[in-house]
């Protein structure tokens, strides 16, 4: 595929609050994936797309959203072809500010990949569980291979000076996932250029 071909993957990190852990997977597994030659990626900082609270008169399923804010945050997903969301999990869930980002679109999500890169209790394996349930009604293709970057590792890398390359199972996990979405975005490229 040439460069152009390519699938474009946003990378989103999905916490905004001040002092987050997330910039860290995120960019570990943005190292990883520029690796391939079958994918481009693109980081994309929730930060940098400040949604207020969902308060649109109708859903984006039925209309374009009023908000400038919401409108250029569609626009950015309308220029990819998948997602690996990088999320924490906060009370079993998802954060706030990732859901609300969710909410603000919906053409723009269908018929896309999406993976998972998680942090936390239980490599955030509740919030992740809860965001696939999300994308499914966005009509996306959820991807079943997911990085969990447990309390061990999350401690380590945050608190102890380790890295993830003291972690290799991660990196297991991560090529898997990447092993997906680039599986489901072209296929789902593919078809959707056809149709």
């Amino acid at each position: 595929m040439t460069p152009q071909q390519q699938p474009r993957i946003g990378i989103v990190i999905g916490s905004t609050r001040e002092g987050r852990f997330g910039e860290k997977p995120a960019y570990w597994i943005h190292e990883i994936a520029k690796q391939r030659a079958d994918l481009a990626f693109e980081l994309i900082d929730l930060r940098d797309h400040p949604l207020p609270f969902f308060n649109e008169p109708m859903s984006p399923a039925w209309g374009a959203a009023k908000n400038e804010a919401a409108q250029r945050w569609a626009d950015k997903l309308a220029t990819l072809d998948g997602l690996i969301v990088v999320a924490p999990e906060y009370n079993h869930g998802p954060s706030a500010v990732l859901k609300n980002a969710f909410d603000y679109a919906y053409k723009e999500f269908i018929r896309k990949p999406i993976g998972f890169v998680g942090y936390g209790g239980v490599g955030a394996a509740r919030a992740i569980e809860h965001l696939r349930l999300i994308a499914v009604e966005l009509q996306m293709a959820p991807v079943r291979n997911a990085v969990h970057i447990g309390m061990v590792e999350f401690l380590g890398i945050w608190q102890q000076d380790k890295t993830f390359e003291d972690f290799p199972h991660l990196s297991q996990a991560a090529n898997g996932l990447l092993d997906d979405i680039g599986w489901w975005a072209k296929a789902l490229k593919t078809a959707k250029e056809a149709a």
